[in-house]
């Protein structure tokens, strides 16, 4: 991430999360018209689609020839997923939505940078998509990665010292606390982001939450 912009984020949203305890638990106009979701509807409909998954008994709603054509001339999606790379976790199986249901930015450990800021506003100022959720998961790669590091003080290589320069403040922050020290962190990252992003006036139209999956059971469940 761009120093300034870290800089910026790190003053407006680490203080909130440093004031809670981390636990193991835990429209201006555009070119488009503005969505059929409000954000509460948009969430709900993104649970829902997502106990369809982890039931095993999935919709692939919105998947047809006939649905091509809808957002073929224009999108309306009812949330921006901010994610991370790993196979195991695509939002649009996850959330069992369709084409154009979703706007996906997706990074290792969902870490930020400036073209991922760009590309959810873009969502928000753009598209008017009504909600931001930031989805972290269990045994993720880059925790994995940022938490050996710290353990042996092994060099990072190349492009992979940013992903471990973003995600250690939140190593740091929860190592301390009793519980999995993988679980903790990817938690406490998940939720910097979350507030990261609500922080920034860019995207103060949407309603920004954090959410896990769980691998072992596919279950989403939202982040205090």
């Amino acid at each position: 991430m761009v120093p300034n912009r870290r800089a910026f984020l790190t003053a407006t949203a680490v203080g909130a999360l440093a004031a809670a305890p981390a636990t193991a638990a835990a429209t201006a106009p555009g070119p488009l018209s503005p969505p059929p979701h409000p954000a509460p509807t948009a969430l709900d409909e993104l649970l829902a689609g997502n106990r369809r998954y982890a039931a095993g008994r999935p919709r692939h709603p919105r998947e047809d020839r006939r649905r091509r054509r809808v957002p073929a001339a224009e999108q309306h999606p009812i949330a921006v997923v901010v994610g991370c790379i790993d196979s195991r976790v695509p939002p649009e199986l996850v959330f069992d939505q369709g084409l154009g249901d979703l706007l996906c930015t997706r990074t290792a450990g969902q870490v930020l940078d400036e073209a991922v800021l760009a590309s959810v506003q873009y969502g928000v100022e753009e598209l008017h998509i009504p909600l931001v959720l930031v989805l972290g998961h269990e045994r993720c790669g880059a925790i994995a990665a940022t938490l050996e590091h710290l353990r042996t003080g092994a060099p990072v290589p190349g492009h992979l010292r940013l992903l471990v320069d973003e995600i250690t403040p939140a190593a740091r922050r929860t190592r301390s606390v009793p519980g999995d020290w993988a679980e903790l962190t990817m938690r406490a990252h998940t939720t910097w982001v979350r507030d990261a992003i609500r922080a920034d006036p860019a995207f103060a139209p949407a309603h920004v939450a954090a959410a896990r999956c769980d691998l072992d059971t596919g279950v989403v469940s939202l982040l205090p």
